[in-house]
């Protein structure tokens, strides 16, 4: 009998200490997001994080196994910092491109939407190529693939460069810049709520491929291969068992992803 017990004695402390060893090996991450680019990533007025972005990770860490937990990070701080190791990933609607790859090793896109243009419903502004926005000035948010765009494209224009979104938004609403360029979601979404009343979509933008880069992917250090990996499986999972296109219904009416 004593025999017996000390081998179930013996057997829950194996469990035990093999249940420590499991969780002490579970993967723990700690994600950047910049918390102020509605709807993909935005902090609500009690700092709680909410959007496209903010839901796709965390289904990729449930897919994953791992731990994770947001760190919000302004945008234009956000390579530095993951490359200071303050977090290990960025999921934050960062645009693969080339020259972003020199600094950072990116998954394969999570989604990808076009860029458009909204001007003032009051605006005579009639199409969005160079020759019918010469003289105008145009907002776009800084260190991002728009900005970069109208720089290269847009040169008899005055472009006008904002830290978040929601600035370019007011100034739109407000008749200090006359018209602004972003991802065609972020816009959509912006002129149903009362803030974008004030103003309408002019037109969408073919993604020029060497600006506007490969879509959506999230960022990890150079060389840290395994994550990216392990973040790719994940959205082949997700996309594979419905629970994207849950979260994708949730805030579109199309699929994101993109073809």
């Amino acid at each position: 009998m004593k025999f017996t017990k000390t081998l179930s004695l013996a057997a829950a402390a194996l469990a035990l200490s093999l249940g420590s060893a499991v969780a002490e090996d579970a993967l723990k991450l700690k994600i950047g997001t910049e918390g102020a680019y509605p709807p993909f990533n935005n902090a609500t007025a009690d700092g709680k994080l909410e959007g496209f972005d903010i839901d796709i990770a965390n289904a990729l860490c449930a897919e994953m196994k791992a731990e994770c937990e947001f760190v919000v990070q302004d945008w234009d701080g956000i390579i530095p910092a993951l490359q200071a190791k303050k977090f290990d990933a960025i999921i934050a609607s960062m645009s693969i491109t080339a020259e972003r790859k020199e600094k950072v090793d990116f998954t394969h896109k999570y989604y990808n939407t076009p860029p458009a243009f909204a001007v003032a419903k009051t605006s005579t502004i009639a199409g969005i190529t160079p020759a019918d926005l010469k003289g105008k000035s145009i907002g776009a948010q800084g260190s991002t693939v728009h900005h970069n765009y109208l720089e290269a494209t847009f040169k008899e224009s005055e472009i006008k460069s904002y830290p978040t979104a929601q600035e370019y938004q007011l100034d739109l609403a407000n008749g200090r810049v006359d018209a602004v360029n972003d991802d065609i979601s972020v816009l959509e979404g912006w002129l149903k709520t009362p803030e974008g009343a004030c103003c309408k979509l002019l037109g969408a933008v073919t993604p020029i491929a060497e600006i506007h880069g490969e879509g959506a992917g999230i960022a990890v250090r150079k060389g840290e291969t395994a994550l990216a990996d392990k973040f790719n499986a994940a959205i082949d999972a997700i996309r594979a068992n419905g629970k994207y296109k849950v979260i994708n219904d949730k805030y579109f009416t199309f699929d994101v992803y993109g073809g």
